[in-house]
């Protein structure tokens, strides 16, 4: 199948990234479970662009050393639960590449209201969202989790193909 768009996300450390996606394959509908945990940053950038957003992400990561973010919420999104993350780092990050691309953001990237999260249930009956929300939050304990790079993906109608992979500088 061919892209129709371009995903980017930012990379978490593997023990993250492997609590995450457990928690996804437990509570997520496995027929629309397609995906690893992540942390989107962009959702829908041109594939025309590639070679830009390749460039811009190569140059963002290759001058950004790995950071901690804060995994600080629980987050009850109607249909579904995210873990909430707070990280000015990110959220520098994402306010360059978004003036860089400024031309090819989509209405949902340009709209973005900077409130990062991973998301673990999603299109499911409010009582099931609102019932695994309140289970997580009952062991909920913020901590801190190590952003380690940007990741760059093809859309493909479900599941998603790598593109790119460009870590962050030690």
């Amino acid at each position: 199948m061919t892209a129709t768009a371009l995903i980017v996300t930012l990379q978490m450390e593997p023990q993250a990234a492997e609590r995450f996606t457990a928690l996804r394959r437990t509570h997520f509908p496995p027929e629309r479970n397609w995906l690893d945990a992540h942390v989107t940053l962009f959702h829908a950038l041109p594939t025309e662009a590639r070679d830009q957003v390749l460039r811009d992400v190569g140059e963002v990561a290759g001058a950004t050393s790995a950071f901690d973010m804060n995994v600080d919420r629980l987050l009850f999104l109607g249909r579904g639960v995210a873990y909430g993350i707070t990280s000015p780092e990110t959220t520098g990050i994402r306010r360059d590449l978004a003036a860089r691309w400024d031309a090819l953001l989509s209405r949902q990237d340009r709209n973005w209201h900077g409130r990062l999260h991973v998301t673990v249930q999603n299109k499911v009956e409010p009582a099931v969202a609102r019932a695994l929300h309140a289970e997580l939050q009952r062991g909920f304990t913020p901590r801190q989790i190590t952003a380690t790079g940007l990741q760059i993906w093809n859309y493909v109608g479900g599941p998603w193909e790598p593109v790119a992979t460009l870590p962050f500088i030690d």
